[in-house]
């Protein structure tokens, strides 16, 4: 891979986040309507939680302290007291919760509320009941975001005591899956296509990352993600703003810290991807791109940024070195 400055890129990101402020802490995701007319405008969870991700990932992260309470207080006022979780129409209540409690992390902060809706899920028995029957394993991606959201809700309230943890992790050591290395529960293998077998993993394995965790199947991670980045187009990656391509890249590099299997090819697959999606990025009509001015959509496409950067020492180069925020704490 050649060398590359990302600088202009950066810029254009942060241009981004600017235009979708509304006020100190409150920000917009979208900035216009979809034809369906079903977008949220207006401040909203995922606008607020995602400018302060997309602040903190590009070294842009608010330092004066009016600024910095208002992002708090903004987000705060968005937890429902009754039940401790947040809403939001395009996601899962446990993603948004999950999420919202993340970028309040980042400035050192937490809800207001115990995520009281969750807590009978400290029980062992009633936790591994969620796993195996409230999580559809047939959709492994949309429904990793109730399996992994749990832990990141529940952990970050501190809620859960190290016992706890060790039985959401040896739930998912048993339910990894030999054949492609992710996760899996029930005798009827997903009909969903494998990249989001994949794509659910991302989010159980940066719950492992936080917690310095093993995977049991490291290098049938390595074998898929090689196999999903050499038919990326087949796939749908390197084509829009979205999270697809920070699962692949994260459960790539991150696998590959933990076995030596394959190591030299994975470095070059990982290379190849970066330069495409370097290119793809430096393309985009960033004023009118739909997935580029959804502040969620971006922030997926700073993640993959940052993780490139990060599993790429000298290639991807920045004035300011991006930041990954899982490797502050997790996040979905």
């Amino acid at each position: 891979m050649r060398t590359v400055n990302i600088d202009n890129l950066v810029e254009q990101i942060r241009k981004c986040v600017e235009r979708h402020k509304i006020a100190d802490g409150k920000y917009s995701r979208w900035l216009w309507q979809n034809e369906k007319g079903d977008r949220e405008l207006g401040c909203n969870p995922y606008g607020c939680a995602d400018a302060a991700n997309i602040l903190y990932s590009i070294s842009q992260f608010p330092r004066d302290a009016k600024e910095r309470r208002a992002f708090v207080d903004t987000l705060r006022s968005m937890q429902e007291k009754s039940s401790g979780m947040f809403h939001e129409k395009t996601h899962h209540t446990i993603h948004t919760t999950a999420h919202c409690i993340a970028a309040l992390e980042l400035f050192d902060a937490s809800p207001l509320y115990p995520c009281t809706q969750l807590l009978p899920l400290l029980q062992k028995e009633k936790l591994y009941d969620f796993l195996e029957n409230e999580v559809n394993w047939l959709d492994p991606w949309p429904q990793s975001h109730k399996g992994a959201g749990i832990f990141v809700a529940l952990t970050m309230t501190d809620a859960v005591d190290l016992e706890w943890k060790n039985n959401y992790f040896s739930w998912l050591w048993e339910h990894s899956d030999i054949e492609t290395g992710f996760f899996h529960h029930g005798e009827e293998r997903t009909k969903m296509p494998a990249s989001h077998m994949m794509a659910g993993g991302f989010h159980y394995f940066f719950n492992h990352e936080a917690e310095r965790r093993p995977y049991r199947y490291p290098e049938k991670v390595i074998d898929s993600c090689i196999g999903f980045m050499r038919e990326h187009e087949r796939y749908g990656m390197i084509k829009s703003c979205t999270f697809i391509d920070i699962d692949v890249v994260f459960c790539l590099n991150r696998a590959m810290r933990q076995t030596p299997y394959r190591f030299e090819e994975a470095k070059e697959e990982l290379e190849k991807y970066a330069e495409k999606y370097v290119d793809f990025m430096n393309g985009i009509d960033y004023e009118n791109d739909e997935g580029f001015n959804d502040l969620h959509m971006l922030f997926g496409a700073v993640c993959c940024l940052a993780e490139l950067q990060m599993a790429l020492p000298g290639k991807i180069l920045t004035s300011k070195p991006l930041r990954l925020v899982l490797d502050r704490r997790p996040f979905i």
